[in-house]
């Protein structure tokens, strides 16, 4: 019982080392410089929803223990946006306001790009992350980001539920895809 209060479950060390390795894949300059998503913190989080997205939905075929993993790694996402919000000025009454507005984001975005990797339609997943990023309309071409995710989905599929329970987890190198060069 003392280990639940002061120490950390071994889900919990996962779950941290799983979402810090989304957040590290997420800021790759090579994503905003190279593919021009927008450097914002818009942009951030969107590139942030779309690896947990990656990450969810391959936990999705591993039952109770994928699910309790996707909790927890939500979890500290929230948490962190909750600490994102507040560090950029957010006052107490309006963090609630606006963590309501990220969960709708985050559902609406898992949905979306969970059916169209689900069925492998990478222009569909194209026009989707061109949406999200781009609500203005005045998108650039973001087929190496589409193709960079369905490229992490595969991946993603073969890595071992062991090793993802354990905290491992890899994405492709986007410098070594060849829609990056």
């Amino acid at each position: 019982m003392l280990s639940r209060l002061f120490g950390r479950s071994r889900t919990n060390v996962a779950g941290d080392t799983l979402y810090r390795a989304i957040v590290a894949q997420a800021r790759l300059p090579l994503i905003y410089r190279v593919w021009r998503v927008p450097d914002t913190v818009d942009g951030r989080f969107e590139m942030i929803v779309l690896h947990v997205v990656l990450l969810f939905r391959r936990l999705g075929r591993d039952g109770d223990s994928g699910q309790a993993i996707a909790q927890e790694v939500f979890d500290i996402f929230l948490a962190d946006m909750d600490q994102q919000l507040r560090e950029m000025g957010v006052g107490d009454l309006g963090v609630p306001k606006r963590m309501k507005k990220i969960g709708q984001s985050f559902y609406g975005r898992l949905a979306t790009y969970g059916t169209v990797l689900a069925k492998e339609d990478e222009a569909g997943l194209l026009e989707a992350l061109e949406r999200n990023l781009f609500p203005d309309g005045n998108a650039p071409s973001l087929a190496p980001l589409a193709a960079y995710a369905m490229a992490a989905a595969t991946q993603l599929s073969g890595q071992p539920t062991k090793a993802i329970a354990g905290g491992t987890i890899a994405f492709p190198d986007p410098a070594t895809m060849p829609a990056a060069a």
